[in-house]
């Protein structure tokens, strides 16, 4: 896995993102698994005016971007904007639960194996209003899962869409929250307001021990609340609240959803004792059934697995898949 550490402006930002990569070798348009089509250019100019209304901060680092990798902002746009939306690649488990009112998350990455030496583990400071994080992703700019500076962690699920219409997707949205958002609440709050582009889940717990699943799409929205009988939450990628289940596209069988989303419901629901740290990595790493077991001969593969201890203030992440790899505790950020 990738790190990188950012600190500044958006723009000055997405420059030294840029740069580093061009000085390595690496050229974000090289490395697109799929192609930019005028398909995805249209959408990309119709998203625009949405970004430049409710999320101007993330054009200027990609302009910033664009400029150190010598190329047009348009074409990082189009790849950026229909990500997670034509079409979706449609993976990734994540699960929050509660112990004594504090929130623990948890959020297996799965993608292409041959994309793994693409994750990155970004730390972001910002010399601005926005609010510092940490996150992971394998979608450049945009994030996956992470927590911010007051506890905020968000973690994204995507979902096979019946439509897609101009606005942010899955990953803009993650990383909207994490700068703009304080804690969950706030968080709902945005989700509401936002142009949704793509299907997806997002997995939504701070630091106060409130947490939140929010099924969405261009469609609508519906949020799952935790219940005192069922004190946790999780997803994959499927829609599953009565709302939202005929606004998402047929699964992919090749990612396993439906074992992966009953894998979860078992483990927590049948649990014996509080969940902790040992309960929620024994859980992401598989031994409570089939969530990251993936058959090398698929492609497919967990990349890496991320878990924020929110009442405990610490993060802790695999680096490869859980099953054979350790997690290992990241103290490079701190949460409020």
């Amino acid at each position: 896995m990738n790190h990188a550490l950012f600190h500044g402006s958006h723009r000055e930002i997405g420059a030294y993102f840029g740069a580093v990569l061009a000085e390595q070798g690496f050229f974000l348009l090289e490395n697109v698994p799929f192609p930019i089509t005028s398909a995805r250019r249209q959408f990309a100019r119709a998203c625009l005016p949405l970004y430049q209304a409710h999320f101007p901060e993330i054009l200027a680092e990609i302009q910033g971007a664009a400029q150190s990798q010598r190329c047009a902002a348009a074409d990082l746009q189009a790849v950026l904007f229909s990500m997670y939306a034509l079409p979706p690649s449609c993976a990734c488990s994540c699960f929050a639960v509660l112990n004594q009112g504090q929130a623990l998350m948890g959020r297996n990455s799965d993608f292409l194996a041959a994309l793994e030496s693409q994750a990155l583990n970004a730390l972001y400071r910002f010399s601005g209003d926005s609010f510092d994080f940490m996150g992971n992703t394998t979608s450049f700019l945009q994030m996956e899962d992470g927590v911010n500076q007051w506890g905020l962690a968000a973690g994204l699920t995507s979902v096979a869409p019946v439509d897609v219409r101009p606005g942010l997707n899955g990953g803009m949205l993650v990383r909207f929250v994490l700068e703009k958002c304080r804690d969950t609440r706030q968080a709902l709050s945005a989700l509401r307001q936002l142009p949704i582009a793509s299907a997806q889940t997002i997995l939504l717990a701070d630091r106060q021990g409130q947490i939140a699943l929010v099924e969405c799409s261009a469609q609508g929205m519906e949020t799952i609340l935790p219940t005192a009988s069922r004190p946790y939450l999780w997803a994959t990628n499927a829609f599953h609240s009565a709302k939202m289940a005929s606004f998402q596209g047929p699964q992919e069988e090749l990612w396993q959803s439906e074992r992966r989303f009953q894998t979860l419901e078992r483990a927590l629901a049948g649990r014996t004792t509080e969940p902790d740290l040992r309960f929620a990595q024994n859980l992401l790493a598989g031994k409570y059934g089939f969530l990251c077991q993936y058959d090398p001969a698929s492609g497919c593969d967990t990349l890496w697995s991320a878990l924020y201890d929110l009442g405990g203030k610490t993060l802790w992440r695999a680096e490869g898949n859980p099953s054979r790899r350790r997690f290992e505790q990241d103290a490079r950020f701190s949460i409020a």
